[in-house]
């Protein structure tokens, strides 16, 4: 927001016009000059100055009017092109060692900042898979969530994978998005067998998901063929990771590559401000036009 301006500045020389015709421009008119007039003509001075400076007063205040004074305020607006993402979390008992589940979540945690005009989503798995935050915006709820989880919190010894896959889809279900990604990171392979990997490939194919895949740690540890199988499925990409350094850069990675479209237009609203010295004008063009006709009355 700016400070009040004047659309037509130009109109501000009027006062000045009128100064020096009020200097240089006297009417003539007839006179009769009378002896011991020296009170009579300081009296007449008094009351010229007086209605001299209400006559400036009011031109003036005319003049300011006639210059528009307004104050801008600049909109912007965006057309946000945002995605909606899924973000799919192994909390077993093996995403404790090294300290891997504390890394993920500063990791994630960056890259849930940078999705700014995106609607996010956690599914969290270990023995079973459950859905901590459905889409929102609200990414601080999903920062303090984040915060909060930590591995066991859904069991220690099993690995349903395909069963996250499948309930994160399932969210979906009613989207209307055009961009829908998930991000599956995991350190295992599944072992729960609640759900078939076809049936959570199908599922993600039929809400037309592209779903990125992380494998955590070494080779043995998770099943690269699972994991690649479900990204290229899907129309995502495989990735593997084997250092906290890696993490952070295959996060980078996906955020370039499903990077929202921002537009962003601006617009100007003009508050006008022109009424209140016309208002205040007309008040003394009011007390200008009483003062003379009582001075034509007293001459009568």
């Amino acid at each position: 927001m700016s400070g009040i301006i004047l659309e037509y500045p130009i109109a501000l020389i009027i006062p000045f016009i009128f100064l020096t015709c009020l200097k240089y421009c006297k009417p003539k008119f007839l006179a009769i000059f009378f002896p011991n007039t020296d009170i009579l003509k300081r009296a007449a001075q008094k009351r010229n100055v007086f209605l001299n400076v209400l006559k400036f007063l009011t031109i003036l205040l005319l003049s300011i009017s006639l210059a528009s004074p307004i104050k801008e305020d600049e909109i912007v607006t965006n057309e946000n092109r945002g995605y909606e993402i899924s973000l799919i979390l192994d909390v077993s008992g093996s995403m404790a060692q090294y300290n891997k589940f504390k890394i993920v979540k500063s990791i994630v945690s960056d890259f849930i900042k940078k999705r700014k005009n995106d609607k996010l989503a956690l599914t969290i798995f270990a023995d079973f898979a459950y859905v901590a935050i459905p889409l929102t915006y609200d990414k601080q709820s999903i920062q303090r969530l984040l915060d909060k989880i930590d591995v066991g919190i859904a069991g220690t010894h099993r690995t349903a994978l395909y069963e996250a896959l499948f309930m994160s889809t399932k969210l979906f279900k009613n989207s209307k998005a055009k961009n829908k990604i998930a991000i599956l990171l995991t350190d295992g392979m599944d072992n729960a067998g609640t759900i078939p990997l076809d049936v959570a490939i199908n599922t993600a194919k039929k809400y037309k998901i592209k779903v990125y895949t992380i494998g955590v740690g070494g080779r043995g540890e998770y099943n690269p063929y699972v994991l690649r199988e479900i990204a290229k499925e899907t129309g995502g990409k495989f990735f593997e990771a084997d250092s906290a350094d890696r993490l952070k850069k295959i996060y980078n990675e996906i955020d370039k590559l499903e990077k929202s479209e921002i537009k962003t237009n601006k617009f100007v609203k003009k508050s006008y401000y022109f009424q209140y010295p016309l208002f205040l004008a007309i008040l003394l063009m009011s007390i200008l036009i009483i003062l003379n006709i009582n001075i034509r009355e007293r001459k009568i």
